[in-house]
């Protein structure tokens, strides 16, 4: 077990890339799509076990099984990669989207095979590096990588408008990516490390008079607030994301959806918060205040959907600006002044005030690791339909309940999930979430409120009533086939191997909805170690 726990984080991250490189000389597609699909299975056991060995003496967020090398000397830049609570469930869920979303690819892309699952090996290394990365330089490497190889998925296997989604996306969320590496810049000028964890503790720009620290620390917040709420996307950035959705082919929405939006959230909590906590503060009504818009706003849009993939897509973004609440929320108390306002006006003790803020974070990465799990299922779920029907208007079905049982409770399942229904995930982070923000901005969490009620709207009217309950009306499509074609005419239930795609994510709903300690033990470590950290800094 010491060589597997000294080579751990070199394996999960580099195998990917390995495998990418070894399916450049395949030949045979059936070698191809298996062969992906048994190298994913390497990092996806090794990040459970990852999950089983993390030594919770040591502390949630303190790094462990930390790797550091120097790379660009003349940079001052290394090669530091290390894990704590907050980033070792998301490399699970990394693993687990990315080998089922393989999987899934094995039975529906026919069209240049080789150099899809190349893509996907790619994708997977990247996004694992960028929850790895201790190193601002290297996290924006990874991050930056990660854009090509999901810009050439949509661009190459999306839909008829697939050029126009794919720039779009690429586009976005390259321009957030310049002002973010100005503000890694500029932590570096005053700080002189690139290391994240380095410059937590230096706090940069804060020797300097008030006026001046407040004003170099909010350039700093936007640089790096423009880069990340790109790629969550906070309202009002949110406009690359339905279209890249809807064009996306369906394991790459679950990819998009799954874990890609997660980067920018992730980005927050990892250098924002713990390197410019008096910038986050003096800014967090208006995290809030987009947050509380996104829920809302993404709520309402949702209603008026007819493409089905584009009503999931708006969700996202509804369902993302829980997590700009929860980290909004918790900005607040992040400075002594924070502290003693939330005290004064709310009558807390410090003590209450501190477990309000790692409430609202729990919420927040909580929402993280759920949506992903169960936005990935709604995601294939759609794509299950559109392979059928070769349509994903809502108009068009109806009565699907009868004649696709199988689907129909697996989809109902993931449904009342996102709705936040007790007893499956999805409840859990929204609770959290709300339990920590109404403590902390009342009258903001009241009025995002609203949004649970209209997702109750959007799910029950526009997807299970529309498209599951009433009666079959088979004129409403010209045909209908399966994924398979071993069928005539007519909806047909779930294919096997889209039953096995499906099984282990709608388990984890009922398993973290049942008992969310399981992933929210890592969550809660990470955000009470960062409260503490940060208000450490200004005892």
């Amino acid at each position: 077990m010491q060589f597997l726990d000294n080579w751990l984080l070199l394996l999960i991250l580099f195998w990917p890339l390995v495998s990418a490189l070894l399916i450049i000389f395949a030949k045979d597609d059936r070698v191809i799509k298996w062969g992906s699909v048994g190298a994913s299975l390497l990092p996806l056991g090794l990040s459970i076990y990852m999950m089983a060995a993390y030594d919770w003496a040591s502390g949630a967020m303190a790094p462990q099984w930390t790797v550091q090398a120097d790379w660009i000397p003349a940079l001052n830049a290394s090669f530091h990669l290390g894990v704590d609570g907050l980033s070792v469930p998301m490399i699970f869920l990394t693993t687990l989207l990315s080998t089922l979303s393989i999987y899934y690819s094995t039975y529906v892309i026919k069209l240049r095979v080789k150099e899809y699952f190349i893509m996907f090996m790619l994708l997977e290394f990247s996004m694992i590096g960028v929850f790895m990365a201790l190193d601002m330089v290297l996290f924006y490497v990874f991050w930056e990588i990660s854009l090509v190889p999901m810009y050439l998925l949509i661009g190459i296997w999306g839909g008829k408008n697939r050029n126009y989604a794919s720039i779009k996306f690429f586009i976005y969320t390259l321009v957030g990516s310049v002002f973010m590496l100005l503000a890694i810049l500029g932590t570096y000028f005053a700080t002189q490390t690139f290391d994240i964890l380095e410059s937590a503790a230096a706090q940069p720009f804060q020797d300097l008079p008030a006026s001046s620290a407040l004003l170099f620390t909010s350039l700093a917040f936007w640089g790096f607030f423009l880069g990340f709420a790109f790629k969550v996307p906070a309202f009002p950035f949110h406009t690359w994301l339905p279209d890249a959705h809807t064009e996306a082919p369906t394991a790459g929405s679950v990819i998009l959806a799954g874990v890609m939006l997660k980067l920018g959230a992730y980005g927050f909590l990892r250098i924002v918060l713990p390197i410019y906590p008096t910038a986050s503060y003096y800014w967090a009504i208006p995290l809030v205040a987009i947050g509380v818009i996104a829920i809302v706003y993404g709520a309402f849009v949702c209603v008026a959907q007819t493409d089905l993939k584009r009503l999931i897509a708006y969700s996202s973004v509804s369902h993302m600006g829980y997590v700009m609440l929860g980290i909004g929320a918790a900005s607040t108390v992040l400075t002594p002044k924070g502290v003693t306002y939330a005290m004064d006006r709310f009558g807390y003790t410090a003590q209450q005030v501190a477990d309000s803020a790692a409430m609202a974070i729990n919420g927040a990465t909580l929402q993280m690791f759920n949506h992903g799990i169960i936005t990935g299922a709604l995601f294939l779920l759609v794509g299950v339909i559109y392979e059928r029907a070769h349509t994903r208007e809502i108009a068009s079905f109806g009565g699907l309940a009868t004649r696709t049982p199988y689907y129909y409770g697996i989809a109902l399942v993931t449904l009342f999930a996102s709705l936040g229904l007790p007893g499956l995930a999805g409840f859990w982070a929204e609770f959290f979430t709300f339990r920590g923000a109404f403590a902390l901005v009342p009258i903001w969490s009241a009025i995002g409120v609203i949004g649970i009620i209209m997702t109750a709207v959007y799910i029950l009217w526009r997807i299970v009533q529309n498209v599951f309950l009433g009666s079959y009306d088979p004129t409403k499509l010209d045909h209908w086939t399966t994924a398979t074609g071993e069928h005539a005419d007519g909806p047909t239930d779930l294919a096997r191997f889209e039953k096995v795609t499906l099984w282990p994510l709608v388990a984890l709903i009922f398993i973290i909805g049942i008992f969310p300690t399981l992933i929210l033990n890592y969550f809660n470590g990470a955000a009470v170690y960062l409260i503490t950290f940060i208000q450490g800094l200004f005892a």
